[in-house]
Order: structure tokens, then sequence, then C-alpha cells
């Protein structure tokens, strides 16, 4: 066994290996169960992050384990068994690595295309989409199975650097299954973040414009007439009463130039969308008419469409941060690997390897804490889930 292979505190890293496997069976297992126990958290954006839960604890089940095993240089003399054992973590993190990408392309079209979100998210497409990406993680991931016999055999050992060969791991599993996806999602995230800030502000404006031409006591009925005689800039208010009914109505006359743009507010069951609902093609002001009614201010529909909007974007935020701390974990190890095909004479202390090593396994055990701790419906659901097995108490005879 290669000199360097031998860390001082091998069997505290073996204990943390498996400490790691135990949280991130229980944690993503509950995650599970939470969407198996409540019906409003089986959604399609869920269903990727069940994706994601499975494979982590198969890492914990699987990966860890095999993981440990090799540390131990296990098996020996048996290079198509040490492959397999050394591919199981591949496959699982490249099947992690696409279900956040189908996440961060449910909630692009979730959040910027409402109306094609229906017909293209839909259950049965969910489901191939995992298909998919499990598919596409286990063919990427075996890799060094296709060809076994051209791996490197420098060691009759099992250990990773001696038996998968690096340029694999470097050019085709970071810069190809890692960073392209990574980057890709970066942009994807970005963009969402760009379009609701945009959706905000526009609410807020569409907001204020309603408070300004709504009258305290006054219902929301506005209907809006052409006048072509000219006004103030800015609009003015004149009170009329309504011989008809014996109410009175307001108007407030409103100065619109050419080429003024009137949004409208349209409200999906995921987002909210802004359409330009009108353009002003000649020059005039317009009387807008303000008269009781029994129907809801205007204010309610922007500050529901708000609450939509804020609510997107916080999921948004939550798998954004899933997202960031996955690359945080596993980036160090790639690094690692880097060195050790461009950098042949520097030399890694071994304990730096074995420390990036676990932190890519702890990413299995950080998943679940995120969920709970940043989504309203998990945390909730959990916390249900908790009281309702220490209610269950057996009755003293």
């Amino acid at each position: 066994m290669p000199y360097g292979f031998q860390p001082r505190f091998k069997g505290l890293y073996i204990a943390t290996e498996l400490i790691i496997a135990v949280l991130a069976i229980t944690g993503n297992f509950l995650v599970c169960l939470a969407v198996a126990r409540n019906k409003k958290l089986r959604t399609v954006t869920n269903y990727f992050l069940v994706s994601l839960a499975v494979a982590d604890i198969l890492v914990g089940l699987l990966a860890i384990p095999c993981a440990a095993l090799t540390d131990l240089g296990q098996p020996r003399h048996d290079l198509p068994l040490c492959l397999v054992l050394l591919s199981i973590l591949m496959v699982l993190t490249q099947s992690s690595i696409l279900s956040l990408l189908a996440v961060a392309a449910e909630r692009y079209m979730a959040i910027l295309l409402p109306f094609q979100y229906q017909r293209v998210m839909s259950p049965r497409n969910a489901q191939v989409a995992l298909v998919v990406t499990w598919g596409l993680g286990a063919i990427t991931g075996s890799v060094p199975l296709i060809d076994w016999q051209r791996q490197p055999t420098e060691a009759d050992y099992c250990i990773f650097t001696c038996v998968v060969n690096m340029s694999y791991m470097v050019y085709f599993n970071f810069f190809c299954c890692l960073l392209v996806p990574l980057v890709a999602m970066f942009v994807i995230y970005g963009h969402i973040f760009l379009t609701v800030r945009r959706q905000l502000r526009r609410i807020a404006v569409a907001r204020r414009t309603a408070k300004n031409i709504r009258a305290p006591g006054i219902g929301s009925t506005v209907t809006g007439t052409e006048d072509t005689r000219s006004s103030a800039a800015g609009g003015s208010p004149s009170i009329e009463p309504d011989t008809g009914t014996g109410k009175r109505t307001e108007k407030y006359k409103v100065e619109l130039r050419a080429g003024d743009e009137v949004e409208s507010v349209i409200e999906t069951d995921t987002t909210t969308v802004f359409t330009k609902a009108l353009r002003v093609a000649s020059v005039g002001s317009t009387t807008v008419t303000i008269a009781p009614a029994d129907h809801r201010p205007p204010q309610s529909s922007v500050g529901k469409s708000k609450a939509n909007t804020r609510r997107e974007l916080r999921k948004a935020i939550s798998f954004f941060l899933v997202l960031f701390f996955f690359m945080v974990c596993w980036i160090p190890i790639h690094i690692i690997n880097c060195l050790v095909l461009f950098c042949q004479q520097c030399e890694v202390p071994m304990s730096l390897t074995l420390a990036a090593i676990l932190l890519s396994h702890a990413n299995s055990a950080l998943n679940p804490i995120l969920y709970a701790y940043r989504m309203r419906s998990f945390r909730h659901t959990l916390i249900g889930m908790w009281r309702s097995v220490w209610s269950v108490r057996p009755k003293r005879h």
C-alpha cells in the first residue's frame, strides 16, 4: 500500500463517514416520507427533490460504505469489482447534479413560462425526465467500467487515484458533467432572479397607481372614457352626483401621452405575469370614474400577485441554496483531482484529500436541513410528523 495513503487518523475518518451516512439516510428518508404523507407536497418540483433525496439515501447506504472499504485498499487484485465500487458514487453524483438541473428547468418554466408550464411539466413528463436523469447518470458515471482493461493498475490495492484514470475524472467527469450543468443552472437562476425583481417593481408601481386613483371609502368599479378637452398634467379629480341612484361618483382626469402603456396583471397557479394591455395612440386626457361597488378593491389583487411572486422567489432561492452548497461541497475534491493530473510534482496531503472526500459526502446529509429550514411546507409536515410520533404513547394500566 502506498505510504501516502496511510493517514494517521484513519479510524476517525471512517467513524465520521459512518456518522454522515446515518444522517444522510435518516434525513432524506424523512423528506421522502413527508412527500408521501402530505398530498400538498406531491408536486412536480418535489418529484425531482425526492429523486435527489433517493440519490442521497443511496450515498449513505452504498457509496459511503464502498468509500470506506476502498479507503482500506479493498478489494485487492480484483479490478472490475474495484471499479464497480468506485463508480457507484460517481453514478449517484451525476444523478444528483442532473436532478438539480431538472429542478432549475422546472422553476424556469413555472416562473417565466407559466402558460406552457401545465402542458410541458405534467406528472407524466416529470416521470420521463426522472428516468432520463437516472439513465444519463448511470451512463456517465459508469464510463470507467466500459473499457476497464485500459484503466491504470499501478497498485494491487483498490485506491481511487491508482485505479481510476485522472484524465477521465478531470476532462469528462469534472469539466463536462459537472461544470457545464453548474454554469447552466447559475445562468437559469440568474435570469429567474432578474425577471422576478422586475416583476416586483412593476407590482409596486401598479399598487401605487391603484392607491392614487382610489378614493377613500369608495368601491373599485373603474370605467374610463376619452375626453379631448385639455387638463392639467397629472390629472385632476371632480365629484359629481349620480342622479339615477342618489350616489355620487368621483372622476379622475389623467393625462396620458401618446405611446404610454398601461399594464395588466394576469395571475396563474404558479406565478404572476404582466402583459402590456393598452398603448395610447393619441394625445389627450382620460377621465376615470370611480363609483360605489361591492367588489374587492384593486389593491387586493395586486397584493395577492405580489405575495405569489415573493413566494416563487423564496422557493427559487431555496433551490439555489441547494445548488450552491452542492458546488461548495464537491468542487474541492475535483480541484485536488486537477492538481493530481496537471501538477504531478505537487504533493497533496492525504489529510486534505480525506477532508475533501468527507465534505463531498456531507452534502447528502445537508440537503434535508435546507428543505426543513427554508421550505415552510416541508417544515410544517416534518413538525407534524414529529408531534404525531410523540403523541402516540402507550396507556398505563
